[in-house]
C-alpha cells in the first residue's frame, strides 16, 4: 500500500511539473504573437524575420542542452536539477519578454529579440530533461501511457489556465495610465500576469523535484557536445526524422489555432471575454481526449489509436471551419471545439509515448540510447512548428494590412474572414499532412515494436545478474 501511494504521489508531482512548463509555453506560443503585434505594435516584417533566427540557434542550443543533461552526474538525478535550474531561469525570462519598460522603436524590437531568444533557450533547459524522464520510469507499454497521459493532464491543465484566465486577468491588472486596446489589453497587464505565472512555474516545479525519483536511469560514458555526433544521432535514427517531420506538422496546425484565438476573439467576435469560454470548452476536450488512448489502446495498436486521433481532430476543424470562419457563431463553435480539443490531446499523449518508443528504437539499432538528445528534438520541432505558424500568421496580417486596421479600430470583412481560416481552416491541411506522413514512414509497430520491447527488456536483465 505505502509503496502504491509513493508510486501515485510520484506521478501526480511529476505531472504538477508539466503544468508549470505549460503556463510559461501557454503565454509564449497563444498570446506572445497578440502583445508584440497589437499591445506593443512592432511590425510584422521584424518578427517575420526574428523567428527564423531564433530557429537557428535553436537547431544547436537544444541538443547542446541534449547532450549537457546526458553528461549530468549528481546525487539528485540526472534529469531534476535541470528541470529546477530551467524553470527558475525560465520564469524570469518570460517575465522580462512580456515587460517592454516603455521602449519603443528599434530599442525595443532589439530588447524582444534578445528576450525572444533567451526564453526558447531557458525553457529548453527546463523542458529536455522533463520530458527526458518518461521513458526512465519504466519499460512497460501500459506504465508509458499512464505516466505520459499524466503529464499530459497537467500540461493541458497549464494550458487551460493561460487560456480561460489570460483575457480575463490581463484587463484586469492593467494601469489606468497607460494606452490598452479596444479590448482592454495593455503592455502592464501582459507583464503582471506573466511574473504570476512565472512564479507558479517555479514553485509547481518544485514540486515536481521533490517527489519524484529517478529509478531507471541509463547513464552512457560522458560525450563532448559536438553537431557532427547530433547529426550522427538524427541520421542514426531514421523514425526521430519521420517522427519530427509529422509531429512538427501537426504541432503547426494546432499553434495556428492557439495563437490565432486571441485575433479572432477580440477583431472578428468583437469579444475578448468569449476566448475565456472557448478555452474552458476546449479544457473540457482535452481532459476527456487523455481517456482516450488508455481506452482504445485496450481494443487497438498505438498506431491506430494515433490514427484516430487525428482523424477526430480534422473532423472537429471542419465543423469549426464552418462554423467559425463563415457562420461566425461562437456558441456552435465552442461545440465543435470539444470534438477536436479531444483528438488534439490524444494525439499529444502518442506522440510522447512514440518519442520514447523511438528511445528504444535507438538503443536497438545502434546501441546507444541519448534520450535527452532525442527529447531535445522535441522541444526543437515545436519550436519549428511554431516558427511555421508565425511566418503563416504574420505573413497573412502583413498581406491583409493588420496593423493600420487595428489602429484604426475597424477591420473589413475580408480580414476578419481571413483570419477565422487562418484559425480553424489551415490546421485540416497540417493534420491531413501528418496523417500522411504517419501512415506511410512511421514503422515503429506490428513485429519491429515487439522486437525493440524484447530486446530491452533482456538487455536490462542481463545488466541487473
Amino acid at each position: 500500500m505505502k509503496k502504491q501511494l509513493k508510486f501515485i504521489c510520484g506521478k501526480l508531482g511529476y505531472g504538477i511539473g508539466a503544468t508549470g512548463l505549460d503556463l510559461s509555453y501557454g503565454m509564449f506560443y497563444s498570446f506572445l504573437s497578440y502583445y508584440l503585434s497589437s499591445v506593443l505594435n512592432i511590425p510584422e516584417a521584424f518578427l517575420l524575420i526574428l523567428t527564423p533566427i531564433a530557429r537557428i540557434w535553436d537547431g544547436i542550443n537544444d541538443p547542446m542542452m541534449g547532450t549537457v543533461v546526458d553528461n549530468t552526474r549528481t546525487k539528485f538525478g540526472k534529469y531534476r536539477p535541470w528541470i529546477l535550474i530551467g524553470a527558475v531561469s525560465n520564469a524570469v525570462v518570460l517575465t522580462l519578454l512580456f515587460t517592454s519598460f516603455g521602449m519603443s522603436g528599434m530599442k525595443l524590437c532589439i530588447y524582444i529579440a534578445v528576450m525572444y531568444i533567451l526564453w526558447g533557450m531557458t525553457n529548453t533547459m527546463a523542458d529536455i530533461p522533463y520530458w527526458s524522464m518518461v521513458p526512465s520510469f519504466t519499460s512497460e507499454e501500459k506504465e508509458r501511457n499512464l505516466v505520459a497521459t499524466v503529464a499530459r493532464t497537467f500540461s493541458g491543465l497549464g494550458q487551460g489556465i493561460i487560456s480561460i484566465l489570460t483575457p480575463i486577468v490581463c484587463p484586469l491588472l492593467s494601469s489606468d495610465l497607460e494606452r490598452k486596446t479596444d479590448k482592454g489589453y495593455s503592455a502592464s497587464g501582459f507583464s503582471r500576469w506573466a511574473m504570476i505565472c512565472g512564479i507558479a512555474l517555479v514553485l509547481f516545479s518544485l514540486i515536481c523535484v521533490l517527489t519524484t525519483k529517478e529509478t531507471n536511469v541509463v547513464y552512457n560514458e560522458k560525450q563532448k557536445f559536438s553537431l557532427k555526433q547530433i547529426f550522427k544521432v538524427i541520421k542514426s535514427n531514421d523514425q526521430l526524422v519521420v517522427f519530427m517531420i509529422f509531429a512538427m506538422l501537426s504541432n503547426a496546425g494546432w499553434y495556428l489555432t492557439s495563437s490565432t484565438a486571441t485575433y479572432y476573439f477580440s477583431n472578428v467576435i468583437g469579444d475578448s471575454t468569449k476566448q475565456s469560454l472557448f478555452g474552458t470548452i476546449g479544457s473540457v476536450g482535452s481532459i476527456l481526449g487523455l481517456l482516450v488512448v488508455p481506452v482504445l489502446s485496450q481494443r487497438f495498436t498505438k498506431r491506430t489509436t494515433y490514427t484516430i486521433s487525428l482523424v477526430f481532430s480534422m473532423a472537429g476543424y471542419a465543423l469549426m471551419l464552418v462554423f467559425g470562419a463563415f457562420l461566425k457563431m461562437p456558441v456552435a463553435l465552442d461545440f465543435c471545439y470539444i470534438i477536436a480539443s479531444v483528438g488534439i490531446s490524444s494525439m499529444f499523449v502518442s506522440q510522447t509515448v512514440f518519442l520514447a518508443d523511438i528511445v528504444d528504437y535507438g538503443e536497438y539499432k545502434n546501441g546507444v540510447r541519448n534520450e535527452s538528445i532525442t527529447f531535445s528534438m522535441k522541444g526543437f520541432l515545436q519550436k519549428m512548428a511554431y516558427t511555421i505558424q508565425t511566418i503563416m500568421l504574420f505573413g497573412s496580417l502583413w498581406i491583409m494590412d493588420y496593423n493600420s486596421q487595428s489602429r484604426a479600430g475597424k477591420f473589413s470583412p475580408s480580414t476578419k474572414t481571413g483570419i477565422g481560416l487562418l484559425a480553424f481552416g489551415a490546421p485540416i491541411l497540417f493534420l491531413a499532412a501528418s496523417l500522411t506522413v504517419f501512415r506511410k514512414k512511421f514503422k515503429i509497430y506490428g513485429k519491429l515494436a515487439d522486437d525493440v520491447h524484447n530486446y530491452i527488456i533482456s538487455k536490462r536483465v542481463k545488466s541487473e545478474e
